[in-house]
């Protein structure tokens, strides 16, 4: 059993001190807004009076914030003041390489970047595939840890090729749901209906797995979400610019940032990036 810290209670940090708590760690949590871990402490989770509290006594620490400012102001102020010495710390956010990078200088030798691929649901069920970047020592010391959330965990040399690879996942994914949500519109545009649509593209090998459980909440409109537009225009910033490190220019990527920040500023920032096909209707 590891004695854990799980800082960040949105729907993804809940998920996984879910399971986490689920395998028999102990786990404290933390997140910046009161109220959102009642279901994790009913279940023997730690409610925390703030981070050195959370990091007290863990031996790894996971943050899962929503993007560089957050998890450089956590990381980077209380938590790194506050860590044990022997403690190994844990980032799953979507963050720019260049802050992992800068985490993997600030706790040299213990610091493993680990973002997530799929749903809270999936991490929860242990069906979610997990990025592990660091060097092998480091993961290796988190091996029980990494073994609770999934038996999936992809290894990369450093925190740089995880954020990156996560970073490739998200941009296709993102460009295929406004693919979808446009194909949408051409079709309704020559008379289709949604009923027509659905069976035309419902199990259409065009239609990649990815994104067929938002083929209806993207069809049709609301559906319970968990990446919200504002941090899918986000995570497409986060790739053109890793791109430009290179001199390469996305010219579908800043599309595709354009179309979920109209999202956001329609009223949807905090709907599923699904809801991109609701500025298609």
């Amino acid at each position: 059993m590891t004695s854990l810290a799980v800082l960040g209670m949105g729907n993804m940090g809940r998920a996984i001190a879910t399971r986490l708590l689920d395998a028999g760690h102990k786990v404290a949590v933390w997140n910046r807004t009161a109220g959102q871990d009642g279901d994790l402490v009913a279940a023997g989770a730690r409610r925390t009076r703030g981070v050195a509290d959370a990091v007290q006594g863990a031996d790894v620490v996971i943050t899962m914030l929503a993007n560089d400012d957050a998890v450089r102001a956590v990381a980077l102020g209380e938590l790194r003041s506050s860590i044990g010495d022997h403690a190994v710390y844990v980032d799953s956010s979507t963050v720019s390489p260049p802050l992992s990078a800068e985490l993997a200088t600030a706790f040299p030798g213990r610091f493993v970047a680990l973002p997530v691929l799929g749903s809270p649901e999936a991490v929860r069920s242990g069906n979610a595939v997990f990025l592990a970047g660091a060097d092998a020592a480091v993961v290796e010391r988190i091996g029980a840890v990494l073994s609770s959330l999934s038996p999936t965990v992809r290894r990369y040399d450093t925190a740089l090729l995880a954020i990156t690879a996560k970073l490739t996942n998200n941009m296709l994914l993102l460009s295929e749901l406004v693919g979808l949500a446009e194909a949408f519109a051409v079709g309704r545009s020559g008379g289709l209906s949604d009923a027509q649509l659905r069976q035309l593209l419902g199990d259409s090998p065009m239609v990649a797995p990815g994104i067929r459980n938002r083929f209806e909440g993207i069809l049709t409109g609301p559906q319970e979400g968990w990446w919200a537009t504002a941090l899918g225009a986000k995570d497409a910033g986060l790739a053109i610019d890793l791109a430009r490190r290179s001199d390469i220019e996305l010219p579908e990527a800043a599309a595709v940032k354009a179309v979920f920040e109209r999202a956001a500023t329609a009223g949807l920032e905090h709907a599923d990036v699904a809801a991109v096909g609701r500025l298609y209707v």
